[in-house]
C-alpha cells in the first residue's frame, strides 16, 4: 500500500509538545535522542505551537510538510524505515493473538502488551534512536532542524488522537491492516493452528435446552397479600428504560468475555443513579427524589468524565506532588502572567478556572459560576490543552 494521507495544519495554541499518550512520547523521545542541538529543538516546539507547520502528509515511511518562518518557506520531511511483508504477518499474528489488541487500536489506544507481544516477534512498531532521518531545505547543519523538529512534534499530537498513523508510516492504511486481519480470521493457519468459528458453531449440540418459561405477571393485590410492596412511581416507560439499560450493561460484560475490553467498572449506589440520570433524562425526578440530591452538577461531571469526573467533583486526593509541580510548570511555560494556587489536587489559575487532577491521570476543567465550581468540559492528560 502506497496511499498518503493529509493531516489539516494544526491552527497556533499553547500544547505540550511532549505528546499526551506514551507512544507519541516515545517518537518524540526518538527525536529528541537523536538532536546534537537542544537550540534546534526549542525553536521547533515554538513553531510547532505557533502554527507554523503546515498540511502533514503522511505515506507509508514518509512523513512531510511546508514550514513557514518570518524569512523563507522549507520543506521538511522524515523518513521512517517500513516493515516488510514478513514483519506485517507476525504483527497481525500478535494483533489476532487477543481481540482486545484491535479493539484498543480502534478506540485510539495502542496497548503496551501489543507493542512488547510485537517487539517479542522481531518486529519493531517504535522508533528509537537513530531510526528517523530528517532532511530540511533549509541551510541548517542540524539533523533535525528546527522545522523538521516542528513537523515531528506535531506528528506527536497526530499519534495522540490515532495510533493508526504510526502503522501508516511502518507500511499499512488503516483499511488494509483490517482487511488482511479480517481474511486471516476467517480460516486458521493450517490444520493444526485451530479451527474456524463455523467448525466450533457446527459442533455444539443441536438439542439444547428450552429456555425457562417466565413467570406470569403478578398483579399489585397479590404482592401484597405476599408482603411485597410494588415499585413506586414506576410506570411501563421507566421499566423499558431500566431493563435497555440492563442489556446495555450486559452486552459490556459480554464483549469483556469475549474479546477481552474492559469490563465495566463497578459503581455504588450513588454513581449508579447519577449514570442512570445521565443516559436517560426521564429518570431524573425519580432518582433525585429517591436520593435526596441535587443531580444537576453530578450530571454535568459524569457527562464529561464519566465516574472519575464524578469523583473530583466531590472529593479531594493527595497525588504525587511531581505531577502537579509538572502541570504547573507547563502551564506557567506558556503563560508567565498566570497566577497558580495549589490545593491537594487541584490547580486554580487566577479567580474563575480550576484543573482538577483524576485518579486516571486527567485534568478536569472547571469554572467558578454563582459562587461554586462547575464542571466546564472534558478532561485531557495534558493540562495545556483541556476543553473549556
Amino acid at each position: 500500500m502506497t496511499e498518503a494521507q493529509g493531516f489539516p495544519a494544526f491552527a497556533a495554541q499553547h500544547r505540550s509538545t511532549r505528546g499526551r499518550s506514551w507512544w507519541a512520547r516515545a517518537w518524540v523521545q526518538a527525536m529528541e535522542d537523536t538532536s546534537l542541538d537542544a537550540g534546534q529543538l526549542r525553536k521547533g516546539r515554538r513553531y510547532a505551537n505557533s502554527g507554523q507547520v503546515g498540511t502533514i502528509t503522511i505515506s507509508p515511511g514518509r512523513i512531510a510538510a511546508t514550514v513557514y518562518s518570518p524569512e523563507d518557506t522549507y520543506e521538511s520531511v522524515v523518513h521512517v524505515d517500513q516493515l516488510s511483508d514478513d514483519d506485517w504477518r507476525r504483527f497481525r499474528e500478535q494483533v489476532a493473538a487477543r481481540a482486545g489488541h484491535i479493539a484498543a487500536l480502534l478506540d485510539g489506544e495502542m496497548p503496551h502488551s501489543l507493542v512488547e507481544a510485537a517487539s517479542d516477534a522481531g518486529v519493531t512498531l517504535l522508533p528509537g534512536i537513530g531510526d528517523l532521518d530528517p532532511s530540511c531545505t533549509c541551510d541548517a547543519w542540524e539533523l533535525p532542524c528546527q522545522h523538521a523538529a516542528a513537523l515531528c512534534y506535531q506528528v506527536a499530537w497526530l499519534l495522540d488522537a490515532d495510533p493508526f498513523v504510526l502503522l501508516l508510516l511502518r507500511g499499512h492504511t488503516r483499511a488494509a491492516l483490517l482487511d488482511e486481519l479480517q481474511a486471516s480470521s476467517a480460516q486458521p493457519a493450517d490444520a493444526e493452528a485451530g479451527v474456524a468459528i463455523a467448525d466450533v458453531l457446527a459442533g455444539l449440540p443441536g438439542d439444547l435446552p428450552e429456555p425457562p418459561e417466565l413467570p406470569a405477571r403478578i398483579a399489585p393485590d397479590e404482592l401484597a397479600v405476599a408482603g411485597i410492596d410494588p415499585p413506586g412511581d414506576l410506570g411501563p416507560q421507566v421499566l423499558q428504560l431500566l431493563v435497555l439499560d440492563a442489556a446495555r450493561r450486559a452486552r459490556s460484560i459480554l464483549n469483556a468475555l469475549l474479546h477481552g475490553t474492559a469490563e465495566p467498572q463497578p459503581l455504588d449506589e450513588w454513581q449508579d443513579a447519577v449514570r442512570l440520570a445521565t443516559d436517560f433524562p426521564q429518570l431524573v425526578p425519580a432518582l433525585a427524589e429517591s436520593t435526596g440530591r441535587d443531580l444537576a452538577p453530578s450530571i454535568q461531571a459524569w457527562r464529561y468524565g464519566g465516574a472519575p469526573g464524578l469523583d473530583v467533583l466531590e472529593h479531594t486526593w493527595t497525588p504525587d506532588p511531581a505531577e502537579l509541580n509538572r502541570a504547573r510548570t507547563e502551564l506557567l511555560a506558556a503563560d508567565d502572567d498566570l497566577t497558580i494556587s495549589t490545593s491537594a489536587n487541584q490547580l486554580t489559575l487566577g479567580a474563575d478556572t480550576q484543573l482538577r487532577l483524576d485518579r486516571h491521570g486527567r485534568w478536569h476543567p472547571y469554572r467558578f459560576v454563582d459562587d461554586a465550581w462547575v464542571p466546564a468540559g472534558a478532561p485531557s492528560r495534558d493540562p495545556l490543552v483541556v476543553e473549556w
